[in-house]
């Protein structure tokens, strides 16, 4: 222990005694449960309008018309609103879309015809 007078010595920086710098937090975090709800959301909206239509064609424009909106309103939401259901949304929109782009992609190589025309 030094004397009463002398210069206190710095400490290393080895073993700090409190935080040197701030902690900074997300002000809305993403949840697992919002993505969860909004690739639910997402999933029934585009099957809600996928079966509006029995033919191939029609299922691909409705999915895309659906998806369109979908994400426009995850736009909406990730400004606006929950980003964890903007991004279960949006993740949900490329899934549909995905498999939509599946289906044409099989109905043209086993019949020869370009479905969406």
């Amino acid at each position: 222990m030094p004397p009463t007078g002398a210069p206190r010595i710095p400490p290393s920086g080895l073993f700090p005694s409190a935080r040197s710098r701030p902690t900074f937090r997300e002000p809305h975090p993403v949840r697992g449960g919002a993505v969860a709800a909004g690739a639910g959301a997402g999933a029934v909206w585009l099957l809600a309008f996928g079966v509006v239509d029995s033919t191939v064609r029609g299922y691909a424009y409705w999915t895309l018309l659906a998806g369109a909106i979908a994400w426009l309103v995850s736009l909406l939401l990730g400004k606006l609103g929950d980003r964890g259901v903007a991004v279960g949304v949006a993740a949900a929109t490329g899934l549909g879309w995905s498999i939509a782009g599946v289906v044409v992609g099989v109905t043209w190589f086993t019949s020869g015809n370009w479905p969406l025309w």
